[in-house]
């Protein structure tokens, strides 16, 4: 599903029109992607939590050279579903 199928969806359960709805998941998407840079935490009710995670520096390997890479830390985004989307997804 992508974000134009989301919209379209919405729009026909709730009698929006498209441009409308397009601008308000696009805000919720954008609201998200802040936080998210600044560090926070998001946390939807029974829908999931998206948070940032610090991963550590390793060692990687060239397959092709067998050369040792050092792979520097990076930040992720992260996200564990809810029990409520959990128990419907099974």
């Amino acid at each position: 599903m992508t974000k134009k199928d989301i919209i379209l969806k919405v729009s026909d359960e709730t009698n929006l029109k498209q441009i409308d709805v397009k601008k308000v998941v696009q805000k919720v998407f954008d609201c998200i992607v802040e936080a998210l840079t600044r560090g926070e935490k998001i946390e939807l009710r029974n829908f999931g939590v998206f948070k940032v995670k610090q991963r550590k520096g390793r060692t990687g390997r060239n397959p092709r050279t067998n050369q040792v890479i050092p792979v520097p830390p990076r930040k992720v985004v992260v996200f564990k579903a809810g029990l409520e989307m959990k128990h419907k997804v099974k």
